[in-house]
């Protein structure tokens, strides 16, 4: 039995998907990098090498929002280089799995056009910074772009698009939830959710944390 092509449900969910409503994020001085904070908790605990990693993917996904580098996929891919500690780290050349073989991802001859025509839209001044950091964040998931690795680089995508607004979010735990391509409340809600941490910052600023 052939699985549907998550992929192409993903393209069509976020076009029908209304990003317009999205909270508005504030600019708070963060009192914690919750990417940081994470790596150095959870992450750390299971697996110091991979977390090393990902501190360094972070510096330069941080360091590339700073110099307002496009998001593409070679800007990825020198994050995704960092993650899995590589030398390479090219797009994928079949389709992809995920869930345990239930989300397939199909590859055809314009999914890394169409992947950077998604990427570009991270910039997209009409769309709310919540909005557009969690369609990047599902776009990386469900092109699902490297073997390996693609929830890792799914985050960094997040915290990218949220640091050229200079919005670092106070934690990112809740953010490790999975998502399915075919559901579009749950797209809508991973907006949602960017704007509870980003308030959750400034509470904690306001409580001296």
């Amino acid at each position: 039995m052939t699985v549907t092509d998550s992929l192409s449900v993903w393209l069509r969910v976020r076009r029908e998907a209304d990003w317009r409503h999205a909270p508005v994020l504030r600019q708070v001085p963060p009192s914690r990098d919750g990417f940081q904070a994470w790596c150095e908790g959870p992450v750390r605990r299971r697996d110091p090498v991979r977390a090393e990693r990902l501190l360094a993917a972070h510096a330069l996904a941080r360091a590339d929002a700073a110099r307002r580098a496009p998001l593409d996929f070679a800007l990825l891919a020198g994050w995704q280089r960092e993650v899995l500690g590589e030398t390479e780290a090219p797009f994928r050349v079949t389709d992809a799995y995920a869930k345990a073989g239930r989300e397939r991802y199909g590859l055809t001859s314009r999914t890394q056009a169409d992947f950077a025509s998604c990427l570009r839209e991270a910039t997209d001044p009409n769309t709310p910074p919540a909005a557009r950091a969690a369609r990047a964040c599902l776009d990386v998931a469900f092109f699902h772009p490297f073997t390996d690795g693609n929830a890792r680089a799914a985050l960094l995508t997040l915290v990218h698009v949220l640091a050229r607004e200079d919005i670092v979010l106070f934690e990112v735990g809740p953010l490790q939830t999975t998502r399915y391509a075919d559901d579009p409340a749950g797209a809508a809600d991973l907006a949602t959710l960017i704007g509870v941490l980003n308030r959750a910052g400034t509470a904690a600023i306001g409580q001296g944390h």
